[in-house]
């Protein structure tokens, strides 16, 4: 799969008119003090901070260990942990490394103005998150982007030979999605164009694309739903008393 080229996207458009009609018509816990306890077992840190003492042994054994998905505090880092565990075990990928593009998509979703995780879904679709993946029609990196066709956004990240940066390869990749989605208005299409495949009247590229980006909502949904029950555990433990303190 790749990103389509500009003299191919312009006869894609002209395809694309004659197919568009028939397509058109189908997302504090406040804490007080005297309970640092409290956010140290709700973040998963048993070790010493800042020079504080670690948590006493007998809550440190009742409380629930945290899993690598909610040791974040903030909400956007169990979102990221969550996902990148999910991708990590799909594709076999390490967790560091899925973390890494998690976070890099997200950036990129959000200063291009779209859907991180319809990023993520397109990086499955076309890399299974080799970054280093090429095809024999000279797609490459993450995103599969064809530097011959995009040079253009790839020069002020130094030439082509930055494609295989992951960073500038989902931003480029980010880029010409968006810019296909302006063309047309229409994502499915879009995401087709990008494939290289608008003529494909069944879209079989998009609905890999966006069944990936539905199990990935899903994941998130997860992430979100079980955190508040994390959270209450861990406070229940913290406020019971503790034999030591006896």
């Amino acid at each position: 799969m790749s990103a389509k080229s500009i003299p191919n996207l312009l006869r894609g458009l002209r395809t694309a008119g004659l197919v568009s009609w028939a397509r058109r018509t189908r997302w504090a816990l406040t804490l007080v003090t005297g309970l640092t306890a409290l956010a140290l077992i709700t973040q998963g840190e048993y070790s010493r901070v800042d020079g504080n003492p670690a948590p006493a042994e007998g809550l440190e054994m009742a409380a629930e260990p945290a899993s690598k998905a909610a040791a974040g505090a903030r909400p956007e880092d169990r979102r990221y942990h969550a996902i990148a565990e999910f991708l990590s075990k799909r594709y076999r990928v390490s967790h560091d490394v899925t973390l890494d593009l998690v976070g890099i998509a997200h950036a990129a979703g959000h200063q291009i103005g779209l859907d991180p995780l319809l990023i993520i879904a397109v990086m499955a679709v076309e890399s299974r998150f080799n970054p280093i993946a090429e095809s024999v029609a000279g797609a490459k990196g993450l995103m599969q982007v064809i530097p011959k066709y995009h040079g253009d956004k790839l020069k002020g990240f130094g030439g082509e030979r930055a494609v295989f940066d992951p960073e500038t390869n989902i931003l480029v990749g980010a880029q010409i999605l968006k810019e296909y989605l302006g063309r047309t208005g229409n994502l499915g299409m879009a995401l087709q164009m990008y494939a290289g495949a608008l003529d494909d009247e069944h879209d079989a590229y998009t609905t890999k694309v966006m069944s990936e980006k539905l199990r990935l909502q899903q994941v998130v949904n997860r992430a979100q739903s079980a955190s508040p029950a994390r959270t209450a555990s861990a406070r229940s433990v913290v406020l019971q008393p503790s034999p030591l303190a006896q």
